[in-house]
């Protein structure tokens, strides 16, 4: 028997089949559309959206996906889909092209003039990145001057195989990578990558995500890289939290090289030139729109054959970039500092990929330093160091330094270090900004050293291991040039140094007076030690000539008068030493010695004129330094000082004939 229904019941029942067949029906009319008619709405709104050109050229089909939501989803699979770039870039190609693409649209966003893709699908894209000399890029997506109403947000990207070129005339690269898909757990992509950066090969290959999420900040996304850039090697291997932002990277990151100072041109960081190196550590960054964050912690690694460690910070910013930071090494090899001043040898100019500038004739460093890079960079960096040593001779302890470097001057306040048993102290500031000569660095030093053990000194010359005494200095100078050759050969100042209360070998001391008879009677019956009452030391330094204002040696056996100069400039020597015995010799020349020639082929002769002569009385000096300029230094050394405030008081008054040419 049929149910009869009522009026108002027949109305309900009507009213809820036209709400749903009308949704229904839009789904089948969705389905069964054309939908490259849609073309040009979608490229107009798109390229609205994005503020360039977008276009779809190829088919345009749709298919409903369920997509974590409870309604399914339109996806639309586009062919041969083209993006510009932005207005006014000039570039080689435009800045997307893709033979098929594949996304999902939300539809409830669009009522929001929001263009919401959950997922965009990538396959045989080739992509253009590239940024101008002024800064300008075109993967930024900004319309600060003339807002859109449409709002593109896309979530998720996943990449196929394809090619990525990088052009950046800030940083001078041009690069393509090749990529690949790859089925791996972790990684979804491969590639491989060739090209330029600094006019320096650079290639290598790496592994990706497949999936990038660009609105999760948590979900971490999977790199793997290594690079071989103009012989500098970079391993890396870590996660990328914050795709949206470029920001949020956290990797282990490794670098070898022939020389640290190659690292600027891919960083931007000046470091200093410095032997074949290695570095294993933490590396972690946050690049933000106006400034980045980079920590490089706990590294560890090898700089020639010295150790080093530690943590150090790169900030950007204004008005310039700032390092900072605390490194240590436990061992320093003096050699391995030699490229810091272009002072190591030939074989180690041609491992780090300098040229070798260094005269044959030549021993001071005449390498310039690079100033043009001091301006880019500001630094604050601790550098400490327990041991430094010279092929085993001359042990340095307790390296400890602050490293400066503001608006283009460097500063090393202190540059503190033991050395031979005492305490070296020194502050070094070099000022490359170009604001007082733009050729030239302008130079200071002020350093003093004390309690410095004689033997200790100088370990490999015969008879000094059984020498004591101090040694006790001060020096100050300044300087300006472009290199340790021309800043020493400029230079103004002056040296003074006092050794007192040793004692030094009887056979050293007899074969420098030339008293023959006597090496033989030592040589026979043995060395012994001959007390050393005090050797004083002052000169002047007046653009770069040293000259003697006094300089003699005291013992109980003899006395040596030392004057001339010594030319920084042209490394002459031109010095004259007048041994005089306080007692009787066998067989004695006690003529003066000369000291001629240069740094790298000293020249010593004897006056044969006077060989048979006895000289008495001092040597004569053209300037004597006053008392009251050597007596601290006296004072600092250990017991009795009147031995040498005795002699100081001597000759302090004395002047002569120059000696003979």
């Amino acid at each position: 028997m049929p149910v009869s229904l009522s009026p108002r019941s027949r109305i309900a029942l009507a009213a809820g089949g036209l709400v749903l067949a009308v949704p229904l029906a839009a789904l089948i009319a969705l389905a069964n559309h054309d939908w490259n008619r849609a073309r040009p709405w979608l490229n107009d709104k798109i390229s609205a959206a994005i503020d360039r050109p977008f276009a779809i050229r190829g088919e345009v089909a749709l298919a409903w996906r369920q997509q974590d939501r409870w309604l399914p989803m339109p996806h639309l699979v586009a062919h041969d889909v083209h993006v510009g770039n932005p207005r006014g870039m000039r570039a080689p190609a435009e800045m997307v092209s893709v033979r098929q693409f594949t996304f999902a649209i939300a539809l409830l966003p669009l009522l929001r003039q929001r263009i919401e893709i959950p997922e965009l699908r990538f396959d045989n894209p080739a992509l253009l990145l590239q940024r101008d000399a002024d800064g300008a890029n075109n993967w930024t997506f900004k319309r600060d001057d003339k807002p859109s109403p449409w709002v593109l947000d896309v979530q998720r990207v996943v990449f196929s195989k394809g090619t990525v070129r990088y052009i950046d005339a800030m940083t001078h690269v041009d690069a393509r990578a090749d990529i690949d898909t790859i089925n791996d757990g972790q990684y979804g992509v491969a590639w491989q990558l060739r090209g330029k950066w600094n006019n320096q090969d650079v290639s290598g290959g790496g592994k990706a995500g497949a999936v990038l999420s660009l609105q999760s900040q948590t979900r971490p996304f999977p790199l793997a890289a290594s690079l071989n850039v103009g012989g500098t090697r970079i391993s890396l291997e870590g996660t990328l939290t914050k795709p949206a932002a470029l920001a949020a990277l956290d990797m282990r990151l490794k670098l070898s090289g022939p020389s640290m100072a190659r690292l600027y041109g891919l960083t931007g960081v000046l470091l200093p030139e410095t032997p074949p190196f290695a570095t294993e550590g933490h590396l972690t960054g946050q690049l933000g729109a106006d400034a980045s964050h980079w920590v490089y912690d706990r590294f560890t690694g090898k700089v020639g054959q010295s150790d080093i460690g530690g943590r150090l910070e790169f900030k950007t910013g204004e008005p310039r970039p700032l390092l900072s930071g605390n490194v240590q090494s436990q061992l320093l090899q003096v050699s391995d500092l030699g490229p810091l001043i272009g002072a190591d040898s030939r074989a180690s100019k041609e491992a780090r990929g300098a040229e070798a500038v260094q005269p044959g004739n030549k021993v001071l460093p005449v390498e310039q330093f690079r100033t043009e890079r001091w301006t880019a960079i500001d630094a604050d960096v601790n550098f400490k160091a327990a041991q430094i040593t010279r092929d085993k001779d001359l042990p340095i302890h307790r390296l400890d330094t602050q490293i400066h470097m503001k608006d283009g001057v460097l500063a090393l306040t202190p540059l503190d270090f033991d050395i031979a048993g005492g305490r070296f102290t020194s502050n070094v500031m070099l000022d490359g900004s170009g604001k007082i000569n733009p050729h030239a660095i302008r130079a200071e030093l002020k350093a003093g050293a004390r309690h410095l053990q004689l033997k200790q000194l100088f370990p490999s010359i015969e008879g000094m291991q059984a020498t004591v005494g101090e040694v006790n200095a001060d020096l100050a100078l300044s300087a300006t040039g472009n290199s340790v050759a021309s800043l020493l050969g400029s230079s103004n100042g002056e040296l003074k140094g006092v050794v007192n209360q040793g004692s030094v070998s009887k056979l050293l001391l007899e074969a420098m007076g030339l008293n023959l008879g006597s090496v033989v009677l030592t040589k026979l019956v043995g060395d012994k030690q001959v007390k050393l009452n005090c050797m004083v030391t002052d000169f002047a330094v007046t653009n770069g000539l040293m000259k003697s204002r006094l300089f003699v040696a005291d013992t109980s056996d003899a006395r040596i008068d030392i004057g001339g100069t010594v030319n920084l400039g042209n490394e002459q020597l031109d010095l004259t030493l007048k041994p005089d015995a306080k007692s009787m010799r066998v067989i004695s020349l006690r003529a003066p010695i000369y000291v001629r020639g240069t740094f790298k082929q000293p020249d010593i002769s004897v006056d044969k004129g006077t060989l048979a002569l006895r000289a008495g009385g001092a040597l004569a000096l053209a300037v004597v330094a006053p008392v009251a300029a050597i007596v601290p230094l006296v004072s600092t050394g250990p017991g009795e000082t009147a031995e040498c405030k005795s002699l100081i008081a001597q000759v302090g008054g004395k002047t002569s004939a120059p000696p003979p040419p």
